[in-house]
C-alpha cells in the first residue's frame, strides 16, 4: 500500500482483488472531496456497483441511490441516481484526466455532480476542463484494471467498502 501522507484526505476502497488508495485533492475541489468523505463515513458507497466500465476509458460507480447490491438493487437503474444531498457546483481545474485520476460524473449540466465518480483507465485529455478532478489513485490501480467491463456489466464488480483513512484503525 502507498504511504498515506494525509489520512483525512485519503480514501481506502476495498475491491474483490484488493485495496485501492486514493489521495483526495481538497485544495483543488473542496466540495467534491467533502462529499466523498461524507458518503464514505456514512458507508453509503459500501457494496455499490461499477455500473459503467468502458475498456481503455474509465470505470464509473457511486450511485448510492440505485447501485447498492444489498438494497433494492436494479442494474437497469444503476447510474441514474445520486445521494439525498444537493448537487455540487463544478470545480473545474487545470488538472488533467490522467490514468488513475478521479473525476466527478454528472449530467449535461456542469453543476449536477452528486455522488457518482469515475476512475480513468488511461489519459482522457478530452475530459480536461469539463469534469471535476478531485483525486488520484496512488496504489492499487492494478485492481481497478481488473474491474469487469460493460454498460452495465452483466455481473458487475462493486466497492466492498470505502473508508476515509483517518477512520481506519
Amino acid at each position: 500500500m502507498a504511504e498515506i501522507k494525509d489520512p483525512e484526505n485519503t480514501i481506502i476502497m476495498t475491491l474483490k482483488d484488493g485495496e485501492v488508495v486514493i489521495e483526495l485533492l481538497p485544495a483543488v475541489a473542496p466540495k467534491h472531496v467533502e462529499r466523498m468523505k461524507t458518503l464514505a463515513r456514512a458507508k453509503a458507497y459500501d457494496n455499490v456497483c461499477f455500473h459503467r466500465v468502458i475498456d481503455g476509458f474509465m470505470a464509473q460507480t457511486g450511485d448510492v441511490e440505485n447501485g447498492n447490491m444489498e438494497k433494492d438493487f436494479n442494474l437497469r437503474r444503476a447510474g441514474t441516481g445520486g445521494s439525498e444531498m444537493p448537487d455540487l457546483p463544478a470545480e473545474f481545474s487545470k488538472l488533467p484526466h490522467a490514468r488513475g485520476s478521479i473525476g466527478a460524473a454528472r449530467s449535461q449540466n456542469p453543476n449536477s455532480a452528486n455522488s457518482q465518480f469515475f476512475i480513468n483507465f488511461s489519459e482522457n485529455s478530452f475530459l480536461n476542463g469539463q469534469y471535476t478532478v478531485y483525486g488520484q489513485v496512488t496504489s492499487g490501480m492494478e485492481h481497478i484494471d481488473k474491474i469487469i467491463r460493460g454498460e452495465p456489466p452483466a455481473s458487475p464488480d462493486r466497492m466492498i467498502t470505502v473508508r476515509v483513512a483517518a477512520d481506519v484503525a
